[in-house]
């Protein structure tokens, strides 16, 4: 070996990152020419570091590198390309040499292994210091099975792949899904990136969630047969998103999850198996190779329209579920490792703790699964070039054996913030989890990740409940409108900032925004007198318009971080479904039809975006403090009641600029007097149909006095002198 150099994260382009070794902070390059191979250990036996299996370009051999804490026996399997029902090759590891640690590893050069496509691995155990260790309850150890490897780039479905063999104690040869050695070499081979570079947005920023199926599956959605779907599909409508005027594009999980016989069952994507893997339904190619290249292209097109990519990503839980789940990786290669386990293996029946809802949790504390998540995340950071994280019930990082909350001595934050690639990427909690309970929700300061953006619950119900007229909710409004700093404390000690709240009215998880105003049910919504889409009264329909432009504008004026769902912005409906995550159909492929009929809507979304981006003063670093006035409909002071309804507010947006807004959740008009001189121009009244809805400055001046609609919002600029 020999010295390259410190462990700075900044690699020039033409560096070999396949064939690194990390130790400390020091960055050591195997020394692979030709002439040494023999007399190195290193090329005979392969290295425990990187995890997973990496192509060398130089030496043209794949190493592979399995981490368990607890295996007896570890042996590789690899199969050709026609052949998944035996192997063509079966490699037992030597622990006396293919074994450092807790690491199992070989390495095999590519010409001894010229037809071979596919691997896997099969694990026995348990091997532990001392006999604590070797209690079968902690472990799932099963020779019958055919493995993942976690760290896998790609995953191979064979036609017969079968969720039902993985279950129990029986084989699943041939029925299993292998890891794809394509893939590796895919992500090794050079990419024309043409310069990308990653993009960080800051006042400008507006999210837009978006599903990659959904958005442009439907026939309707103007992207062509093949690329309806996918992440070509997205590439597709890139100039669509560029005129709507969206900065980043949050997308639901892409993470390789497994196919079903339902197709409908997992729609959504929050159940991963493969965390390295792009979802290769999602490509046009439908092969797990191809899904790397288009990927790629997809975050590099993106990137030359100056839209962020953030992934919605699931570290909480795998695909593999309770001890009545199937057996796929984590459980058959290290159980106790990788899963959360209950600390009395006597009493329950289940030896899995369910924090997430769906069968397991992932045993964050642990150094092994820690060092799995942040291989992921720079993996798809250096690799993939995505500029950002959310991730589901994120609480879970705070989880430890003992089931307490652990939020103030969570070392994975440490982790992330420590490590050169990952400390200047965005990320986003959904600071909850499953439990409802106060150790799974930890919105704001009790959240351990202190400079994350958090999804704010709070901005979206207060806002929710105001806007459909409940009682005593004036002051609820203001403090979200603020910057919601109840939360996100700016005091000198805390000094958080408004753009940690991502402000949001809704999310893939319950009523899109026309729902929130067609349905009424315990999601806080109200169906503006009317229930569901079809014969919709006129008037209703006006109404229902009117709430919406009324949601999306408090969004669009709210300090903090605004985020709205694919489709909300021409009205897209999930016909009251709150929860379809098992729907891929109609229910949740967005009709774009609804484009031209909600065009009036659409275009209101557009020039609200547009507001918001212009008028910089909006969603600031820090919080508006003195900058802003807040009063009453007729008085100088807002009224607080049970039955107020509405307020006013000024903000001094820079030193030349103004703004007076005035919101009335009233169900009749209201008479509002300006609390401060003008000459104000009304640029917003939600009240008013397209067309005038939405004006520039200077077409409507206003005096002392205006008559708010009934549940309208006024916006007004003015120029300081």
């Amino acid at each position: 070996m020999y010295l390259v150099g410190e462990n700075t994260g900044n690699f020039p382009e033409q560096f070999d990152f396949q064939s690194v070794i990390f130790a400390g902070n020091t960055l050591f390059h195997l020394n692979t020419s030709a002439s040494n191979m023999e007399d190195n250990w290193f090329d005979i036996d392969g290295i425990a570091v990187p995890l997973g299996v990496t192509y060398d370009s130089l030496q043209q051999s794949y190493n592979f590198a399995l981490y368990s804490n607890h295996a007896a026996k570890v042996t590789l399997l690899l199969y050709g390309a026609n052949q998944v029902q035996v192997p063509d090759r079966v490699i037992q590891l030597d622990p006396l040499r293919n074994k450092s640690q807790r690491v199992w590893h070989c390495r095999l050069l590519e010409t001894d292994i010229p037809t071979i496509v596919y691997y896997a691995f099969q694990v026995e155990g348990a091997l532990a210091a001392n006999a604590a260790d070797q209690d079968p309850y902690f472990h799932a150890f099963n020779p019958n099975k055919i493995l993942l490897d976690p760290y896998a780039k790609g995953i191979y479905f064979p036609p017969t792949f079968s969720r039902q063999a993985a279950l129990g104690k029986g084989s699943n040869a041939g029925q299993a899904a292998l890891s794809c050695l394509r893939s590796v070499k895919e992500v090794a081979k050079p990419f024309d990136w043409q310069g990308d570079q990653p993009i960080r947005h800051t006042t400008d920023l507006i999210i837009y969630e978006m599903h990659v199926r959904g958005f442009t599956h439907r026939s309707n959605s103007a992207v062509s047969l093949s690329n309806r779907g996918t992440y070509t599909g997205i590439i597709d409508k890139i100039p669509y998103l560029v005129d709507l005027g969206i900065t980043a594009v949050e997308l639901m999980p892409v993470f390789q999850f497994e196919p079903s016989e339902n197709s409908n069952a997992n729609f959504w994507g929050y159940n991963p198996l493969g965390f390295f893997a792009p979802h290769q339904f999602y490509s046009v190619g439908l092969a797990p190779e191809s899904s790397i290249m288009e990927f790629k292209t997809m975050v590099r097109e993106l990137h030359k329209a100056g839209i962020e990519v953030i992934l919605d990503v699931v570290f909480n839980h795998s695909a593999e579920g309770d001890i009545q789940g199937p057996t796929y990786h984590f459980k058959g290669i290290d159980n106790s490792t990788y899963y959360l386990l209950n600390t009395d293996p006597r009493t329950p029946a289940n030896p899995y703790v369910n924090f997430t809802g769906v069968g397991n949790t992932l045993r964050t504390n642990h150094p092994a699964t820690q060092r799995f998540i942040v291989d992921a995340l720079r993996f798809w950071v250096k690799e993939m070039h995505v500029d950002g994280f959310r991730f589901d019930l994120a609480p879970i990082f705070a989880r430890f054996d003992d089931n307490a909350d652990h939020s103030a001595e969570t070392p994975i934050f440490a982790l992330f913030a420590s490590d050169p690639v990952l400390a200047n990427v965005r990320l986003i909690a959904e600071p909850w989890d499953a439990t409802g309970k106060s150790a799974g929700y930890l919105l704001g300061k009790n959240y351990p990740g202190l400079s994350w953006r958090q999804w704010n619950d709070k901005f979206r119900n207060d806002i929710r409940r105001y806007i459909k007229s409940d009682a005593g909710l004036v002051g609820a409004a203001m403090l979200r409108l603020y910057g919601s700093n109840d939360v996100f404390p700016d005091d000198t000690y805390n000094a958080y900032h408004p753009y940690q709240s991502i402000n949001h009215i809704n999310c893939h998880d319950g009523f899109n925004l026309y729902d929130l105003v067609a349905y009424s049910d315990n999601n806080t919504s109200w169906n503006c007198g009317f229930e569901g889409d079809v014969n919709v009264p006129v008037e209703v329909m006006q109404l229902r318009e009117r709430q919406a432009k009324n949601f999306f504008t408090l969004l669009m004026l709210a300090n903090g971080t605004p985020m709205f769902v694919a489709g909300d912005e021409f009205l897209n409906t999930q016909g009251g479904n709150g929860n379809p995550y098992n729907q891929d159909n109609e229910t949740t492929w967005l009709d774009w039809d609804r484009l031209t009929q909600f065009n009036g809507f659409h275009g209101f979304v557009k020039k609200a975006i547009k507001f918001r981006k212009e008028q910089t003063g909006l969603g600031r670093g820090r919080f508006w403090q003195d900058d802003v006035t807040w009063y009453g409909a007729n008085q100088r002071n807002p009224d607080f009641g049970a039955s107020a309804r509405s307020f006013a507010y000024s903000l001094k947006l820079s030193p030349n600029r103004a703004l007076y807004v005035m919101i009335n959740a009233y169900w009749e008009a209201q008479q509002f007097s300006i609390q401060e001189a003008g000459p104000w121009s009304r640029i917003i009244n939600t009240y008013l149909a397209a067309g005038d809805d939405f004006v520039d400055e200077g077409v409507d001046p206003v005096n002392a006095t205006y008559l708010v609609g009934a549940r309208s919002v006024i916006v007004c600029l003015k120029d300081i002198g």
